[in-house]
């Protein structure tokens, strides 16, 4: 593994250990390319607000503690600054408007909820609805379809609990969705450590039978988490078994200014 996209701060609340322990770590483990992509912040209406993200007010500091890091670690590691983003179509053009003015390499999708979150359920709440599994699959794809986000992380979040039947065709859809789009799909590390219901088997064999580029992250909270081997080699099993097209690194897509 020479790369990785997918690691967190402590600014989300759920994280934990500073950005230079990550870094550090991040060398120690041999990586090449160390990106940041803590939940990102939204702009929403009233006095809600996530619990699970970084506010507004967090992203300067955010950003000019890894670009202090970058410069000192630069004969080391090359250290990117992204984010990780739900595709709310409500606020999404609102999103791209607050984070323009800072150097932001990239985003990825990681869509936890529908609709817009507020009152929606979060996606790992089990529910064997097929309409809720559809809307999801058509909030993805439009997501993805702007061409803003580099990768899909945890495409097989939701915690589908009906039928494999039922299963197959909204996730095929997701599958073929994004390979036509040219956007990799992510094998989520954090859920083979924890044992989450992602990664999933029968997700990830749609994938391997699809074609889809299939990147590993490791969607770190923790710094000792980039140092896994025994996790790293699980990922590996689980992607040969599924027959999933592994890929060493991703095309970023630069963002549009507004």
């Amino acid at each position: 593994m020479i790369v990785n996209y997918h690691t967190h701060t402590p600014r989300c609340h759920h994280a934990v250990g500073q950005e230079r322990e990550y870094v550090e770590n991040a060398i120690r483990a041999g990586l090449k390319t160390l990106g940041f992509a803590d939940h990102a912040p939204m702009v929403f209406e009233g006095d809600y607000y996530s619990n699970f993200r970084m506010t507004p007010a967090e992203i300067e500091g955010y950003v000019n503690t890894l670009l202090a890091l970058r410069e000192e670690y630069k004969k080391d590691i090359n250290l990117l600054i992204g984010f990780e983003t739900e595709y709310y179509p409500k606020y999404f053009d609102k999103y791209l408007q607050m984070i323009s003015p800072y150097p932001i390499d990239y985003i990825i999708m990681g869509q936890h909820f529908v609709g817009n979150e507020i009152g929606a359920r979060h996606n790992y709440q089990p529910t064997d609805s097929v309409e809720q599994l559809t809307e999801y699959v058509d909030q993805v794809l439009e997501g993805l379809s702007t061409g803003c986000f580099s990768y899909l992380a945890h495409p097989d979040m939701i915690n589908f609990t009906g039928s494999d039947e039922a299963y197959y065709a909204p996730m095929k859809k997701l599958c073929e969705g994004a390979k036509k789009l040219d956007v990799p799909l992510e094998l989520n590390m954090l859920g083979v450590w924890e044992g989450r219901i992602y990664p999933c088997e029968r997700f990830f064999r749609i994938a391997g039978a699809v074609g889809n580029d299939v990147i590993l992250g490791i969607d770190a909270h923790q710094p000792q988490r980039i140092l896994e081997e025994d996790v790293l080699n699980r990922a590996h099993t689980l992607a040969d078994k599924c027959g999933v097209h592994l890929v060493d690194d991703v095309r970023l897509r630069p963002l549009p200014k507004k």
